[in-house]
């Protein structure tokens, strides 16, 4: 049975065991689409159901959750891939990245670019993707001892399991190994794509693509 805590007033918090069974459950919850629902937010196996408090309360919602249908284990989870351009000529990092795992830049780049990774979190800044998993040979890379003060929007990060995009500049302490061209946040227009459950896919593109591409969204 699921443990459905109050957070708040106005949301309910579960923690699953693994990062697909809150997958399942975000989706159910979000195709059902009660009236009350405000949000669904996961991060990795834990999600946050927010509602609006008129008519219900936290009981009525925890029944409601209880009750809900979701899909067993293993069924394919709902989502878009999106295919995301990476020019892997634009990092900082990738000799760093090399040497930590002991793998060539060009493999590095490789298992980077032929992976399928699900967004299991947004956070940090809007839109930003906690992207999972890394292959285990590239994975285990420790954050800089020194984070830059500035990370330029598009820029391409990874670290210990995951790897991520910088959807706008900020201070940041992941290495990167390229960026994207394409805009993946517009705060002023509800501009969001990415959503947990989505997965991503990044495309190698040359920097005269990059500029080509530069500016597009998804």
């Amino acid at each position: 049975m699921l443990n459905l805590q109050p957070l708040g007033d106005q949301a309910v918090l579960t923690n699953f065991a693994q990062e697909e069974e809150a997958l399942h459950f975000s989706a159910a919850v979000r195709s059902a689409s009660p009236g009350w629902l405000l949000d669904v937010v996961q991060a990795y196996a834990t999600v946050a159901v927010f509602f609006s408090p008129d008519g219900i309360n936290f009981h009525g919602v925890r029944d409601w959750l209880l009750a809900l249908e979701r899909t067993p284990p293993g069924e394919p989870i709902p989502g878009r891939l999106h295919r995301i351009p990476c020019c892997y000529e634009k990092q900082l990092d990738l000799k760093r990245v090399a040497e930590q795992t002991g793998l060539t830049e060009e493999d590095v780049i490789r298992l980077h670019a032929e992976t399928v990774y699900t967004v299991y979190a947004i956070g940090f800044c809007p839109g930003f993707p906690y992207l999972g998993y890394l292959p285990a040979t590239l994975s285990g890379v420790p954050r800089l001892a020194t984070p830059r003060l500035r990370v330029e929007a598009g820029s391409v990060g990874l670290t210990g399991r995951q790897t991520g995009i910088y959807t706008e500049a900020r201070p940041g302490g992941w290495n990167l190994i390229g960026q994207t061209p394409l805009e993946l946040v517009h705060v002023a227009d509800d501009y969001f794509p990415l959503r947990t459950g989505d997965r991503v896919q990044f495309v190698r593109v040359d920097e005269a693509e990059f500029e080509r591409l530069k500016g597009e969204r998804l």
